[in-house]
């Protein structure tokens, strides 16, 4: 299993930005897909982004949200733009060491790998 870090969340308006990453403790990042999910409360844990060979993205964040990684850094970013009230949630980080297409990593069962997640809250 990896070790995942993320940070970066917090509370902000709405119509403001933020960026989460997230660090993975291990020399093999550049083999490793990776994916950001999000839990509201009282709501299952439902997929934002993943990176693999292509990046993909849920449809309800499609252009207001980029996800990015830095192998070097052993990190991936999400930056958020526009966030709304319905963006707050507490958000994962998640890596797996198998690629697939969108709809694999769209699934939660497929990571083995978790962070401890972030809040980010947005006001309106």
């Amino acid at each position: 299993q990896v070790q995942l870090t993320e940070s970066g969340g917090g509370l902000v308006q709405a119509g403001d930005s933020l960026r989460l990453s997230c660090t993975a403790s291990t020399r093999a990042f550049s083999n490793y897909a990776m994916g950001w999910f999000r839990q509201a409360p009282g709501k299952e844990r439902e997929f934002v982004a993943a990176v693999s060979g292509n990046t993909y993205y849920a449809a309800f964040v499609r252009g207001r949200f980029t996800m990015s990684r830095d192998n070097a850094k052993n990190t991936v970013y999400l930056q958020m733009d526009s966030l709304k009230p319905d963006d707050t949630a507490v958000y994962y980080c998640a890596a797996t060491s198998t690629w697939g297409g969108s709809t694999w990593h769209a699934n939660t069962k497929n990571y083995g790998s978790w962070g401890q997640g972030t809040q980010v809250t947005v006001s309106s």
